[in-house]
């Protein structure tokens, strides 16, 4: 005890001549089960470095602020998984072997005991900040890590990889299939009707069903969560990947500084693209408090943000991830909620917070999208979830056990919507995933040219998802089961499909319209089509409205009426997707994004 506590004085640096303040510190970390040292950083506002360079001086050890770079035979560590837990890296120079340390409390006293009976030590152990370590080691594995990131599904899951089965045969054939298929619903009334009726009906009819059995599924009540003490909450890792996004990182940092969550184990990383030299710039000056560190991510193929992703899940050492986006401003208390849930149902693997758009009053746009969001976050994903069927995942706010997510081999570095795949995969592996009723605001594009941008890249992401996994149907079949099998093709292929057959469906109404033909003839193809046109509105509307209630902004409901334009104009970014799967399938479009401040200035906002 003498020692902890003398090494405590040392630490502190100030006048406590009877150890009462060593003491009381200590008791506080033994109380909240945390490491001293983390605990002088977090709660008494101390740096790590300061922290780091008085325990050496305590303990008789050399000090680094980080490891000197380009040592003479650095070797790579030996396990990637393990980088998090790495506290010890040893290096060969020249005649001897030299090792720069990053102890614990306890391993800082071990440290000096060692020493006194081993006195050369002090010549072959010196001691850095353990974000210097971790950077260290991170630099060093960089070229592991990309290797990891971009192979690593390929390796645990080559049947299941965009990079090994998206072909160009697959592409192409799936882009002559579709066409196909769509000459086969337009000519359904007119030729072959018992033969091609089925088909649409399959493809159109029954993704709109499942959109009103969502909104005529009861909503359960939302069980009562309790905070848990903050010794008894896990460390949580939260990734949030960055490209050209230096001015969101004051919002970002003012988000994470938000959370009700005990600061010891918050484990909070920004990822962020090597080649973004000015966003790196932006999050090394907040840099300081031991909740927050910098992985940089060196440039290489593919340009993705699970590639990003995948290179940084190595270096997480939470129990639960979570990922964010550039915009993102989460509830304060979606952490400790998230915990709570898995602690309580062992058996769940993902939560999915609801993403809400919090900028739907500016234009018509902007309240398509906040109406969209509402119906898939607040209606039909809670549904399919019940159900325990697929869940098309959001690229934002879900939550992972750690170990799970890497078991799955992290996120597909070729898809350009990892959320998609990673959701089937999940249910391939027949993992719960279940909704978190916590919200996470975001932004939607206010401009047409950003949103035709997005929306092209996350259909292009479905259609991927939608080839790597039919690759062999037999198969996914299996793993999946037939309900969610039969979910799965409906659901993905209406959300490719429609969209293109209502452009159709409008041309044909127009065309009939200039050539002065009655628009409703009461022949069985057009009764036929204006039934199926209106299932699919009014499923959307009623999922939309439903959503829009439960989120207690009906206020944007009469903008729904927008929608026959809003369809077409994802049916145009459709037809783009198809185009930019066969000729460019991994390129990532990036959407652009503004902080909520410049976007209220720009809006003549000032509330």
């Amino acid at each position: 005890m003498s020692d902890a506590l003398d090494l405590i004085k040392a630490i502190l640096a100030r006048d406590d001549p009877d150890g009462t303040m060593a003491r009381e510190v200590l008791e506080k970390a033994l109380e909240r089960e945390v490491d001293v040292l983390l605990y002088c950083a977090t709660a008494l506002g101390l740096r790590p470095a300061t922290i780091m360079k008085r325990a050496a001086r305590w303990a008789g050890y050399g000090y680094f602020d980080r490891v000197p770079r380009g040592l003479v035979g650095s070797a790579e560590p030996a396990r990637l998984e393990a980088l998090a837990e790495i506290r010890i890296f040893r290096v060969a120079l020249l005649d001897r072997e030299v090792a720069f340390a990053a102890p614990d409390f306890g391993g800082i006293i071990r440290l000096k005991h060692r020493l006194a009976t081993t006195p050369r030590l002090s010549h072959l152990i010196c001691l850095v900040p353990e974000q210097a370590l971790r950077d260290h080691l991170t630099a060093v594995a960089s070229p592991a890590l990309i290797d990891a990131a971009r192979q690593n599904l390929a390796r645990r899951w080559p049947y299941a990889s965009a990079q090994l089965e998206l072909t160009g045969l697959a592409r192409y054939g799936f882009a002559v299939a579709l066409v196909l298929l769509l000459g086969m619903v337009l000519a359904a009334p007119h030729f072959a009707q018992l033969l091609l009726l089925p088909v649409v009906l399959i493809v159109l009819v029954v993704p709109a069903a499942l959109r009103l059995a969502a909104v005529l599924e009861p909503l359960p009540p939302e069980p009562k969560l309790d905070r848990p003490p903050d010794e008894e909450l896990p460390v949580y890792s939260v990734l949030i990947p960055l490209r050209n996004e230096a001015a969101m990182v004051p919002q970002l940092f003012a988000a994470m500084e938000a959370l009700d969550y005990p600061a010891e184990r918050l484990d909070i990383k920004f990822v962020v693209e090597a080649r973004s030299s000015g966003t790196i710039a932006a999050v090394e000056q907040r840099l300081g408090d031991p909740r927050f560190s910098l992985v940089p991510v060196p440039d290489a193929m593919p340009h993705t943000k699970p590639k990003a992703l995948d290179f940084a899940l190595p270096l997480c050492w939470g129990q639960h991830v979570v990922v964010f986006d550039a915009e993102d401003i989460p509830d304060r208390n979606q952490l400790w909620q998230a915990a709570v849930r898995f602690r309580d149902a062992p058996d769940i693997v993902c939560l999915q917070a609801h993403l809400v758009i919090d900028n739907g009053r500016h234009n018509w746009l902007t309240a398509q999208f906040a109406g969209e969001y509402a119906g898939l976050f607040c209606v039909l994903l809670p549904a399919l979830a019940r159900w325990r069927l697929p869940i098309p995942l959001g690229g934002t706010s879900n939550h992972f056990r750690l170990r799970a997510l890497r078991e799955l081999g992290g996120w597909d570095a070729f898809n350009v919507t990892e959320d998609a795949d990673l959701g089937i995969r999940l249910a391939r592996r027949r993992l719960r995933v279940a909704v978190l009723p916590s919200q996470t605001r975001e932004a939607a594009p206010t401009r047409l040219l950003p949103w035709l941008g997005q929306r092209t890249r996350w259909m292009k992401g479905w259609m991927q998802t939608f080839i790597v996994h039919n690759r062999n149907p037999g198969r996914l079949l299996k793993e999946m089961g037939l309900p969610a099998f039969l979910a799965f093709e409906m659901l993905v292929l209406g959300m490719i499909v429609a969209p293109i057959l209502h452009c159709a469906f409008l041309l044909s109404v127009l065309v009939r319209a200039l050539l002065g033909a009655e628009l409703v003839d009461g022949s069985t193809g057009t009764v036929f089509y204006l039934a199926v046109l209106g299932l699919g509105y009014g499923s959307t509307l009623a999922l939309t409205a439903l959503g829009l209630y439960r989120l207690r902004l009906l206020e944007l409901a009469p903008q729904q009426f927008w929608l026959p334009l809003y369809w077409m104009l994802i049916g145009f970014a459709t037809v783009r997707a198809v185009r930019e799967l066969v000729l460019r399938p991994f390129y990532w479009f990036k959407s652009p994004h503004q902080p909520r401040a410049a976007r209220r200035r720009s809006h003549g906002l000032t509330g």
